[in-house]
């Protein structure tokens, strides 16, 4: 039952909708430009980098502040499993990104709101949020594939640390964490399907923060 409250905690906080919210304030209905993506990229491509900025912040800190209030409620109730109930809240909080039922379930693809997983799940995951995204869209400039490696990242880095006993769970509970961090990392590589045909096809666009974007 608690795992169902961590999820539905995820998806009230998942269903604001920043880059919605602030294409509205802007005039527009972000859904309906560019990829039609409810998510930083697309804001990034049709609105710019000021734009792109502040909708992913406002998706990252509401994954951020989705997980904190579920350490607040159960941090010391359930100290011993509070690193599943975190994983438990982001998968609520994607849900509600990717899928907000007054949208006719049209979000984002849930990276920006993974992000805030990272920085709040535990602080070590941040150096390799930021490499792992980082080093592959400097070089590349795909958007996408910085967002999927950090899916690569994150699973390698959970598995690694927790069998190493940083988060002080038993081996059942771990093996669950895994697999909803498999099931999240699913999620985002369907939600990027179209995307990864493109990179394998090189026909996948260019993202630049500072030049202007092709929202073709």
């Amino acid at each position: 039952m608690i795992r169902i409250v961590c999820i539905l905690i995820g998806y009230a906080f998942g269903l604001f909708q920043t880059a919605y919210i602030y294409g509205k304030i802007k005039g527009i209905d972000i859904r309906k430009y560019g990829s039609g993506n409810a998510g930083t990229t697309n804001t990034l491509r049709v609105l710019g980098p000021k734009a792109g900025i502040i909708v992913l912040l406002g998706d990252m800190i509401k994954c951020i502040l989705a997980v904190l209030f579920t350490t607040f409620l159960f941090g010391k109730s359930h100290s011993d499993i509070i690193y599943l109930l975190k994983i438990y809240t982001a998968l609520g909080a994607v849900i509600g990104h990717d899928f907000p039922f007054y949208l006719n379930f049209k979000g984002g693809k849930g990276i920006a709101t993974t992000s805030g997983l990272l920085i709040a799940f535990h602080w070590s995951f941040i150096p390799m949020f930021l490499i792992m995204f980082m080093v592959p869209f400097f070089t590349t400039h795909y958007v996408s594939l910085g967002s999927l490696m950090i899916y690569v990242g994150f699973l390698i880095e959970l598995v690694i640390e927790g069998q190493n006993g940083v988060f002080g769970m038993s081996q059942g509970h771990l093996i669950e964490m895994y697999l909803i961090a498999v099931i999240m990392a699913a999620l985002a590589f369907w939600q990027h399907r179209a995307n990864i045909v493109k990179l394998a096809k090189h026909t996948e666009r260019k993202t630049y923060i500072f030049k202007k974007n092709n929202t073709n």
